[in-house]
């Protein structure tokens, strides 16, 4: 009988990919998160946050991009536009970002703490808000750093990944620990693939074919002869 792999499939965890916004945090990943933090690594701690750069007074005299009027002194410049320094400021709480790292959302600018309080997900492991890169998992969120292979605990990143029992694998050490080979070709039956049981054994679906001849056995009356599958013609086969 052709059935569907019983280890989980991609549909219960696949790929992954970073976004951004407003993300309730949800419940701990059960006891995987009581290991030690994982120490990022530094391609993995790019961040959102930016700071304007000052440009002194006679180097050109641009427009404002907040009030439209021309800027005869000092000025900053941000995402690729000009502005008076007392006009850049969080759409939120108004404090000037002349000074101060800022955070661009859905075109408009906040300062670090209201970007942290109204918009950045919460890390599922530390708790800690998400100010880079999110990785979007099991329905939470974590900082790339965070979500890591309950096997090998490397971060997983964009990868496929599989659940056991709750826990999040690498494909290479789900398949190296709890991956079923095939009879046929050695190599791992991975999830979504079409699969038979026989003879003692799992067999892709493609891979179940007489001894002899390679006939597929796909639903066909078989023979078996030193634990190898024969179709009909061959059952009494003296060499396999």
């Amino acid at each position: 009988m052709i059935k569907a792999p019983g280890t989980p499939v991609r549909n219960s965890a696949g790929f992954i990919t970073p976004t951004f916004g407003v993300v309730s945090s949800s419940a701990p990943l059960g006891p995987a998160l009581d290991r030690p933090m994982p120490r990022p690594h530094p391609k993995d701690e790019a961040s959102l946050v930016q700071r304007a750069e000052h440009i002194p007074a006679g180097t050109r005299t641009p427009m404002c991009a907040h009030c439209d009027m021309v800027i005869r002194g000092p000025f900053l410049v941000a995402m690729g536009k000009s502005w008076h320094p007392e006009e850049f400021t969080c759409a939120h709480c108004s404090v000037s970002l002349s000074e101060l790292g800022f955070v661009e959302e859905q075109g408009s600018v906040y300062c670090q703490h209201c970007y942290e309080e109204f918009f950045a997900p919460t890390c599922s492991r530390c708790h800690h808000k998400i100010l880079g890169e999110v990785i979007n998992a099991l329905k939470q969120t974590w900082h790339v750093y965070c979500f890591l292979c309950a096997s090998c605990q490397q971060p997983i990143r964009n990868d496929t990944f599989h659940l056991e029992d709750g826990e999040p694998y690498c494909e290479r050490d789900f398949y190296s620990l709890f991956g079923t080979g095939c009879r046929g070709c050695d190599f791992p039956i991975e999830a979504g693939d079409k699969f038979l049981e026989a003879l003692g054994g799992t067999w892709h679906d493609t891979c179940f074919v007489c001894t002899v001849c390679s006939v597929s056995l796909e639903g066909q009356t078989f023979f078996s002869k030193k634990g190898k599958p024969l179709c009909k013609k061959h059952a009494h086969a003296l060499k396999i």
